[in-house]
C-alpha cells in the first residue's frame, strides 16, 4: 500500500521552493546569455582585422567608382586615410 503526504497534493513550503529554484534557473539562463552576448571576440591576427591603407583606399575607389559617395566625400575620406 502507498502512502500518501497531503493527498498528492504540495505544501506552501514545496510551492515556495519550486518557485525559488525556477527563478535561480531563468537568471542563470539570462546570466549566460548575457556573458556570451558581451564577451570580447577572440584574438584575431592583426592582418585579417582591418584592412592595410592599400586595401582601404582600393575599397573608397571602388565605392566612388560606383557612385556610393560623391567626390567631396571621396577626397575628405582619401585625404583623412593619407594622414
Amino acid at each position: 500500500m502507498m502512502q500518501r503526504w497531503n493527498d498528492g497534493g504540495w505544501s506552501g513550503g514545496q510551492w515556495l521552493a519550486m518557485g525559488l529554484m525556477m527563478l535561480v534557473f531563468w537568471t542563470a539562463v539570462v546570466l549566460v546569455v548575457v556573458v556570451f552576448i558581451r564577451r570580447p571576440p577572440g584574438r584575431r591576427d592583426t592582418a585579417t582585422a582591418s584592412p592595410t591603407h592599400h586595401e582601404a583606399e582600393r575599397i573608397l575607389n571602388e565605392r566612388f567608382a560606383r557612385g556610393e559617395i560623391d567626390e567631396d566625400e571621396f577626397t575628405r575620406r582619401r585625404d583623412a586615410l593619407r594622414r
